[in-house]
């Protein structure tokens, strides 16, 4: 296999300014693809750009709110512009607001989640797969993650929106099956990214204990998954949630077991979180 399988492709990244968006505009780039990134901080994506560009890579930074259509309208526009085509897309914005049960929550904030990942998904699907029909086709991958699908505690509108995107990724994929463009969606559980750093020590053993690996996922590991779903490799798959979640999905593995009517014994216990691979 090519070392740059992804040699003369377009990729466009919306929410790329850092964590999981950039790792994914960094990879599609060292795969060869020239690369679009959106988001609001532009001095982050500016970063970024820089250093494919000065790794030989090519890319542009395009400052973009995904709640708004022509700021959408015009991220597709400005691949096309400085490339000609858009032959991929990672829809990675997401916000809300901080946990709280339902109740508690601000109306406004919870507009602002579903705006963000609802809307935001939509509007970036709208004007991407225009541009991919005029090339003939292409791949969309959005973000939701394991709580879109199974539900957490204390994020209702972290919970609705990505739950919506699953169903918006469903229905473009049934919309375009027929039309060269594939659309599937990645369900991340705990990431070890900047929310997870900042949480600190406590936090990040924790999220490696809930999931079945016993350790935390990168974002080069969700990134690398992303571009599989862009790639020829997946070209029979679509509207498919891909879970990157340590087994999370596949159900629960107590730390320890017993048996019915006889005390605990020491046995293989709660393991301490292993180190990322």
């Amino acid at each position: 296999m090519s070392e740059r399988p992804m040699e003369g492709k377009v990729a466009l990244v919306a929410g790329a300014s850092r964590g999981i968006g950039a790792a994914t505009a960094q990879a599609f780039a060292a795969a060869g693809a020239a690369v679009v990134l959106g988001a609001r901080d532009i001095a982050a994506l500016e970063s970024i750009a820089d250093g494919i560009v000065a790794g030989g890579g090519r890319a542009i930074a395009v400052r973009a709110d995904v709640t708004d259509e022509d700021s959408m309208r015009d991220l597709a526009g400005q691949a096309m512009t400085a490339f000609g085509r858009l032959d991929m897309a990672f829809n990675n914005a997401s916000g809300g607001p901080l946990p709280a049960p339902l109740a508690d929550i601000d109306t406004a904030e919870f507009d602002l989640g579903i705006a963000t990942n609802i809307r935001g998904t939509f509007l970036g699907m709208k004007f991407q797969i225009g541009a991919m029909l005029a090339g003939g086709g292409g791949a969309i991958v959005n973000m939701a993650s394991v709580a879109g699908v199974n539900g957490t505690a204390n994020l209702a509108a972290y919970v609705a929106g990505k739950a919506g995107i699953i169903g918006l990724t469903k229905v473009a994929a049934l919309d375009y099956a027929d039309h060269g463009i594939r659309v599937n969606v990645v369900a991340p559980g705990p990431i070890h990214t900047y929310h997870l750093e900042a949480a600190g020590p406590e936090a990040q053993r924790l999220a490696g204990l809930s999931t079945p690996m016993r350790r935390t996922g990168t974002a080069d590991e969700v990134a690398r998954t992303v571009l599989w779903l862009c790639s020829d490799e997946s070209s029979f798959i679509t509207g498919t949630v891909i879970p990157i979640d340590g087994g999370q999905l596949a159900g629960n593995k107590p730390p320890q077991m017993y048996r019915q009517g006889q005390p605990m014994r020491p046995g293989p216990g709660a393991a301490e979180p292993r180190n990322q691979t």
